[in-house]
């Protein structure tokens, strides 16, 4: 079994805190809550607990968790629901990941490899986003830097005095248009030189690469090259390392799969509430963001982060990395805090490893 690394959240109260009773019977509410999403009481309780507890024990032990806020009973019900605390707990301590099958894993690297192969950067984010999103029945979520994937032509083209404009074009016909500001009266015959120069010296690989060869280079370039030539240069490597690396694409698929299953007026406002969040998509990138420093697996589960604002739902992201293992992006999914966490995690963590291995 491989593993999967988890981030969980900084906690003063942890399940150790909890004694063998009070955490059979927690993990028993959440899963059944997790299958069924209704309510379960002591008498329900005392049937499937692997212990043997009267019905007498079993609600003084839900009494303290209730009482520490890990369980709540909706309206009058005599049954219990765990809270979000409780569901927190029982992600970060109570979980038993387990591991995707043999068929599971040739199902998600077929369907990936086969829908990369010939495409672009962004078409194998797209194609990922909703590969995920139909194995989970949920929403499918990527964030990645917006990229030129490997340099087929770049040029410089003058437009007014001090000012040029950089053309990136890649191989799979993508471009990136940049206005550069260059020292007054450069030349046109630098613009020239600075182009083929990038041309020959970088043409066929990635941004990151082309960065770190002119940048190793640069003492040789400057034999080479004139000073406004090489100033044309540094001004393009300048946007290549700045802007150009800090913007972000946001794909959300699968939008469809959170209305399914829905009933209760409640649950439509959380929706509503949720499709809000996602054409905002500032909030939701923010929260990614988060997940793109972490070292695994990262679980936000409803309200308990406050740029997102819906407390309904649960996101659960990894990170993925280019060849030199600079973390790109980040992927995941979106759905009801009622999720089979268990199944998604491993899901998400071994699809995030696979497009690292892709991207290598």
């Amino acid at each position: 079994m491989k593993e999967t690394r988890l981030e969980t959240t900084d906690r003063l109260f942890t399940v150790d805190a909890l004694n063998e009773r009070s955490r059979a019977i927690l993990r028993q509410i959440v899963e059944s809550y997790l299958q069924t999403g209704e309510p379960v009481g002591s008498r329900n309780l005392a049937r499937v607990l692997p212990m043997n507890l009267s019905p007498a024990s079993i609600r003084n032990v839900m009494q303290d968790l209730e009482h520490l806020g890990l369980i709540a009973a909706p309206h009058t019900s005599a049954g219990r629901l765990p809270t979000q605390s409780g569901l927190r707990l029982f992600v970060d301590g109570l979980l038993e990941v387990g591991d995707l099958s043999d068929d599971e894993r040739k199902s998600i690297e077929s369907q990936i490899r086969g829908r990369q192969t010939g495409g672009t950067f962004d078409t194998l984010l797209s194609e990922a986003g909703d590969m995920i999103s139909g194995l989970s029945h949920c929403a499918g979520v990527v964030l990645a830097d917006k990229q030129v994937e490997r340099l087929k032509h770049i040029e410089f083209v003058p437009l007014s005095p001090g000012r040029a404009l950089l053309i990136l074009v890649g191989e799979s016909g993508e471009v990136e248009n940049r206005v550069l500001d260059l020292p007054a009266g450069m030349p046109h015959s630098a613009l020239n030189q600075a182009t083929n120069y990038l041309n020959a010296h970088v043409q066929g690989l990635t941004i990151s690469e082309a960065i770190a060869k002119l940048k190793a280079e640069q003492s040789k370039s400057r034999a080479e090259l004139d000073e406004l030539t090489q100033s044309a240069i540094n001004a393009g490597l300048a946007e290549w390392s700045g802007s150009l690396g800090d913007r972000k694409s946001l794909i959300v698929s699968g939008r469809s799969n959170l209305l399914k299953e829905v009933s209760a007026q409640e649950d439509l406002e959380r929706i509503r509430q949720l499709f809000d969040d996602l054409d905002s998509k500032r909030d939701l990138m923010q929260v990614l963001g988060i997940a793109e420093a972490a070292e695994g697996v990262k679980i936000f589960i409803g309200s308990e982060n406050q740029l997102f604002s819906l407390s309904g739902s649960s996101i659960i992201a990894a990170p993925f990395h280019d060849q030199n293992r600079k973390i790109v992006g980040v992927i995941g999914i979106i759905g009801p805090t009622r999720l089979n966490y268990a199944r998604i995690i491993p899901m998400v963590d071994y699809t995030a490893k696979l497009m690292s291995k892709l991207l290598t």
